[in-house]
């Protein structure tokens, strides 16, 4: 059984996306989180009856051994880009990319192609390829 799969059926069946999971520890604490998406918004009550659905299944299969903690939420307004259709799906919105070289650059989504992410900089419109990204987060200017 492929867990992943079957948590975007869950999810699904209640008219949201799956965003993304994450496997994470935080003070001795193992987490397992699930972030969702949905036209109109993530609401509590959302995430409370998606992981009511989860849990069961989640007994069954865990997906990790050992003792953790299930969180249903939105990735929120600043969220973490990894897989293509993140970048895809975030066309148009403000990106902040650590490159393997240490370097920041920041600058407006456009798109992205042969995996490679084309940003808008102060420079003018740029390209990185997937590999030369150590991490990638959409950014809120408040």
């Amino acid at each position: 059984m492929n867990v992943d799969e079957e948590v975007r059926k869950i999810v699904e069946s209640h008219g949201a996306k799956l965003y993304d999971t994450e496997i994470t520890n935080e003070d001795g604490r193992t987490i397992y989180r699930v972030y969702i998406l949905k036209d109109g918004g993530v609401d509590l009550d959302l995430c409370a009856d998606i992981s009511r659905d989860l849990s069961p299944m989640l007994d069954v299969y865990p997906p990790v051994s050992g003792q953790y903690y299930l969180e249903v939420s939105s990735p929120g307004v600043e969220r973490t880009l990894k897989k293509p259709e993140h970048f895809i799906n975030s066309i148009g919105s403000d990106v902040r990319l650590k490159l393997s070289s240490g370097d920041v650059v920041k600058g407006k989504l456009l798109g992205f192609e042969d995996d490679k992410v084309i940003l808008e900089t102060s420079v003018g419109k740029e390209e990185f390829p997937l590999t030369e990204i150590r991490k990638a987060r959409t950014y809120f200017e408040w």
